[in-house]
């Protein structure tokens, strides 16, 4: 009887933590992507009209967000090493809810600038801290279910960014999303750090040494190619989705193309995506074999967008829809960063590699930028989907598979 109530308690837990890490990575999701839904509206209002200057800004608001991004999965990630995963996981709540409430009160672009630069700081944390708790707290052969359970959860967090976005004031757009992340803080109740943390807490090693990831060579190759397998998929949504109007106009589609429907589809595509690669890991026992089909069917349909001249508006936005969904290994992608390293160093990987793919728009929006000018938007675009597949491609091939590994061991000084 008591091992019943026993075993009862335990699959709360495990419940508790995959439903928090999920609604956590919905808010996450939502505040991320509502920059780039509420670009062109919040710039013309604060005096922006120029679509040079809509463009030039914009890029430098989204550069400003992942800039923060870095630097915050940085320090949210050796926190959640040192102190655990709990506190990152209510923290970076709690910071991002906060700049995306004063993000709703902004004046002119140099606020907007700082605050972008603060929310990416709390948007970096959430993610890494919630896969972290859930690789550690479900059984290895179940884990790819509950990750894949968190990022499909969250990931559609921007379908209902772009509903808000599409049919509310910006500000509100943000006031909605600092709402809910400061309500989600009210389920931190009976969610419990990992045990694997626990006992490194009793080992004498040194956690969230992130310095760690660079004196040692195996150890640094694996560390990026965790990064660069997941290139494509913010190649898609910080070059491909955000700049959608733009690449819209490039191709002749005859209507102005929403860049909020064009999030929104993306996204809903990018939720099932998720489902699917996931499901797809586990079927095949595989990681590797999951990001690979991915990768193939996104390099299809990125030739597809990019060669869509004359398109109607509902092929174009169907586009998104198969964007979204060939990109969305993400959750596999993050698991597979989890997989790879000791518990002593797993937050810190897991919560800097999703951060520095996504960073990863400010060198891929940068020679967006400068070459478009001169070689035109699509070729541009062309040439850097690529390159992104390509670098991707070899890293995956090169990473060694994971799928069912024991995680409860800690990474050697």
């Amino acid at each position: 009887m008591a091992s019943s109530s026993l075993t009862g308690s335990s699959t709360k837990i495990l419940n508790t933590a995959v439903i928090v890490a999920a609604l956590g990575y919905f808010v996450d999701i939502y505040d991320l992507v509502l920059f780039s839904i509420v670009r062109i509206a919040s710039l013309k209002e604060l005096g922006i009209t120029d679509p040079a200057r809509l463009l030039e800004d914009g890029v430098r608001l989204i550069n400003m967000q992942m800039l923060g991004m870095l630097l915050g999965g940085i320090f949210w990630g050796v926190l959640g090493d040192k102190k655990g995963r709990i506190s990152v996981l209510f923290g970076s709540i709690f910071l991002y809810s906060a700049a995306n409430i004063a993000n709703g009160f902004v004046t002119d672009i140099e606020m907007y600038a700082w605050l972008r630069f603060i929310a990416g700081v709390g948007l970096a944390g959430e993610l890494g801290a919630g896969i972290t708790l859930v690789s550690e707290v479900l059984p290895k052969e179940k884990r790819g279910y509950g990750t894949t359970i968190v990022a499909s959860v969250g990931i559609s967090g921007a379908i209902l960014a772009g509903v808000i976005g599409e049919y509310f004031h910006w500000r509100t757009a943000y006031f909605v999303g600092g709402g809910l992340g400061l309500l989600l803080l009210l389920l931190r109740i009976g969610v419990y750090e990992s045990g694997m943390f626990a006992r490194t807490q009793h080992a004498q090693v040194t956690r969230g040494n992130f310095l760690s990831l660079f004196t040692n060579g195996p150890r640094f190759l694996k560390y990026l190619k965790c990064i660069l397998i997941g290139v494509p998929i913010w190649f898609v949504v910080g070059v491909l989705i955000t700049f959608s109007p733009e690449f819209a106009q490039a191709l002749g589609v005859p209507v102005a193309i929403s860049v909020a429907k064009a999030i929104g589809f993306s996204y809903f595509g990018l939720s099932l995506g998720d489902v699917a690669s996931g499901l797809l890991s586990q079927k095949l026992k595989s990681r590797k074999r999951a990001v690979l089909v991915s990768l193939f069917l996104l390099g299809c349909v990125i030739a597809l967008y990019l060669l869509a001249h004359g398109a109607s508006a509902t092929y174009f936005y169907a586009l998104c829809v198969a964007l979204g969904f060939c990109s969305g290994y993400w959750a596999v992608f993050v698991t597979i960063a989890a997989e790879q390293f000791g518990t002593n160093i797993r937050a810190t990987v897991t919560t800097t590699v999703p951060n520095f793919v996504r960073g990863a728009v400010i060198p891929l929006t940068l020679s967006f930028s400068a070459f478009k000018g001169e070689f035109g938007l699509l070729p541009t675009a062309g040439v850097l989907g690529a390159v992104a597949l390509a670098i991707a491609l070899v890293a995956i091939l090169t990473l060694p598979e994971s799928f069912g590994k024991e995680l409860d061991y800690l990474e050697e000084a």
